[in-house]
């Protein structure tokens, strides 16, 4: 397949099916994965072509969704779970942390849990507060679980097919504001190893490392800043672990600022991870502290108003490196 222009969604349910066809053993299971083709449209038509043997309609159970998929993969199959939202996550944390992410090491790399956890979180739906979180602080602090989170439609397909080749449990966390959202799906040509985060901008005043939904607002905001005469450097993470610490560390060491960017909530949030490893690895070159743009320390509003101005926009982000380089005071910090 050449390079094409498609969606988000449609880059996800093509690595799907391609590594499918690829891989006799993957299976597919969830609630309405099947004859509904999922909650937000990826497994549609799968069972079509692959038959309810292989993309299994599940019980309303997350625990059974997970439990299973657990038990499958230790059993050599190689399953891909989904969970509708991932605020369900606490439901399987005992299979997720307990089980999938241990079994490897217990074993002593005897055998494995080469599985996926599908789920997808983060804002912009007016979901309300149990529906549109994003808890990818809770995956990240389980060794033994690999944790990606894609922004760009290029990487939807490509993380997905290679997290569907790895020996250890994968939670792989697509933001639902995300689905439409169009690109280019070079099925051959991948942004980046895994493991490696993209500059997705280049710039020498600041640096902005972030991942997700957020790429999308750092980079307007990257717009703005560059408007004003601020050079903002842009980094994609993709994955969250691995962490590609060497990639943001030279950023830092160039620019002498960093900003990092989450939807999470700010307290115990990746940021907070983000910026002290900056902090341990380019204290002597930082000209500022490391600023910290995340979401409000509240239960996500179901007020569409009050659901955007929860998170981080492009407007905020830009103020906030306007202060760091101009000391130019933003409005929140008047």
């Amino acid at each position: 397949m050449s390079a094409i222009e498609t969606t988000y969604r449609e880059a996800l349910r093509q690595a799907l099916i391609d590594a499918m066809n690829e891989d006799p053993d993957i299976v597919v299971l969830g609630e309405e994965v099947g004859l509904y083709g999922g909650a937000y449209g990826v497994t549609k038509g799968l069972i079509d072509q692959f038959g309810p043997e292989r993309i299994l309609d599940t019980p309303i159970s997350e625990a059974a969704i997970v439990g299973a998929a657990v038990g499958a993969a230790m059993s050599g199959l190689r399953p891909v779970a989904e969970l509708m939202y991932v605020d369900f996550v606490g439901i399987v944390m005992d299979q997720l942390a307990n089980q999938a992410a241990k079994i490897r090491y217990m074993f002593g790399g005897q055998i494995g849990v080469p599985m996926v956890l599908r789920s997808q979180g983060g804002t912009g739906r007016s979901a309300a507060a149990q529906h549109s979180q994003s808890l990818e602080a809770w995956m990240a602090h389980v060794p033994g679980l690999r944790l990606a989170m894609p922004a760009t439609v290029n990487d939807a397909y490509h993380l997905l097919r290679h997290a569907l080749t790895l020996p250890d449990p994968v939670v792989f966390l697509e933001h639902k504001g995300l689905y439409v959202q169009k690109g280019t799906l070079d099925t051959a040509q991948p942004d980046a190893p895994w493991g490696k985060a993209v500059v997705r901008r280049a710039g020498h005043d600041l640096t902005i490392v972030t991942y997700s939904k957020m790429l999308l607002e750092s980079l307007a905001a990257a717009e703005q800043l560059a408007a004003q005469g601020v050079s903002a450097e842009v980094i994609d993470l993709r994955t969250l672990n691995p962490l590609d610490e060497e990639t943001v560390a030279n950023s830092v060491r160039r620019t002498h600022r960093a900003m990092v960017v989450t939807e999470a909530h700010l307290t115990g949030g990746f940021s907070a991870e983000l910026s002290a490893r900056i902090h341990e690895s380019c204290f002597d070159h930082l000209e500022e502290p490391v600023a910290r743009v995340a979401g409000e320390d509240i239960p996500i509003p179901v007020s569409p108003p009050l659901e955007r101005n929860a998170v981080p926009n492009a407007q905020l982000i830009t103020e906030t490196g306007l202060w760091l380089v101009q000391r130019k005071a933003p409005a929140w910090a008047l």
